[in-house]
């Protein structure tokens, strides 16, 4: 029910003896059967202070690419970026993403005595020329404090004409955390303009899970389905994928299993109530894409094969004090797909081959 097409690189260090080039977090737009966009991040590090997000376009099904080229320069300086890409309604392309402010080009983002993130925005980019340009960035306010906000996942449009940005709160740099660390979605009715309000999606903070990399997306009958990873900090360890399911498209249900043994997961929406999703498996090798159907209150997993297998399961574990070091030393994932013209997926997600950090592509076949 799921078969690998063909495989490539959207992007990877032409020249690594001369330069450190590496990649992370890709997203994908599908602009025709020909025409698709790629965002990604370049950097020297995971927490470099030249980390930004780039843009690169493919005008033959995606078998080849253009040189990258910047989404945006920030006009606010010693500041690092990151961004999803997203197709709206209307044509238009979104990214939404995280400035973060680098006073100290000694640190990194992520205080390794904490677990929490630098001083930050919540920013918006807009572009209507098909992504050749972006306009921005806008600060959004959010509806809630984070202090901080993880942003891995891109805007969703809903058929109600709501916009949904799956995200999550965040500690601090120091630590403070006055939401705990839960998964939400800021709402907004106005194409982005502002988000007002947010729903609760899964929290458990009590116990010391963090849900975040989280996979979103509305199926057939309306319902909307979140699957994310579930990080329990006191232990530095991955439980299972967790999963949620909204009837009303307000409140999410209660937290189930996904009966998924994953880190980093993406979703999207098939026909009627199927979805299809990569997620980084941790109890096998690699990269792997699954079919499940969603039921009321559960999914049924039906399928599951490996797409890529070029590195171990890489747990991230160890110690309590050591997540944010364990989380930087990932050796893939930050998967996204997108649904090509032909009903074929489009799949893009960072991974190391030879030492050297690529954004490789998939086309994918699932019913």
């Amino acid at each position: 029910m799921i078969k690998l097409i063909d495989t490539g690189i959207v992007y990877r260090n032409p020249k690594p003896h001369l330069r450190a080039i590496h990649t992370w977090h890709p997203s994908i737009v599908v602009l025709s059967a020909n025409e698709l966009l790629s965002s990604f991040d370049l950097g020297q590090g995971a927490e470099s202070m030249d980390y930004s997000t780039w843009v690169a376009r493919s005008t033959d099904g995606g078998r080849n690419w253009s040189e990258p080229y910047r989404m945006f320069q920030d006009p606010i300086q010693a500041t690092t970026h990151s961004a999803r890409m997203a197709i709206m309604l209307d044509g238009s392309i979104v990214a939404i993403g995280v400035r973060a402010y680098r006073d100290n080009p000694s640190e990194g983002i992520i205080n390794r005595a904490t677990f929490g993130f630098t001083k930050s925005d919540v920013i918006l980019l807009r572009s209507s020329d098909r992504g050749m340009t972006f306009q921005g960035p806008e600060v959004i306010k959010p509806p809630l404090v984070g202090p901080a906000f993880e942003l891995c996942h891109r805007i969703v449009p809903l058929k109600d004409g709501r916009w949904l940005c799956p995200t999550n709160t965040w500690k601090g740099w120091n630590g403070e955390a006055p939401n705990g660390m839960k998964s939400v979605a800021f709402v907004s009715t106005d194409q982005g303009k502002t988000w007002p309000t947010y729903i609760d999606i899964m929290d458990d903070y009590r116990n010391g899970v963090i849900h975040f990399e989280q996979g979103f997306a509305q199926i057939g009958d309306g319902r909307l389905v979140d699957v994310a990873w579930a990080f329990h900090e006191p232990s530095g360890t991955s439980f299972p994928n967790r999963l949620a399911i909204s009837q009303d498209g307000q409140k999410f249900g209660p937290i189930m299993p996904a009966k998924l043994s994953g880190e980093t997961i993406k979703i999207i929406a098939l026909g009627g109530n199927t979805v299809f999703g990569l997620y980084r498996r941790i109890d096998q090798k690699g990269l792997w894409a699954f079919l499940a159907d969603v039921g009321q209150d559960s999914w049924t997993i039906r399928d599951q094969v490996p797409m890529w297998q070029g590195a171990d399961a890489n747990v991230v574990g160890g110690s309590a004090g050591n997540n944010a070091t364990n989380l930087s030393t990932i050796k893939f994932g930050c998967p996204m797909m997108s649904l090509l013209p032909d009903g074929s997926i489009f799949g893009v997600f960072w991974c190391m081959e030879d030492n050297v950090q690529n954004i490789r592509w998939l086309r994918i076949q699932a019913k």
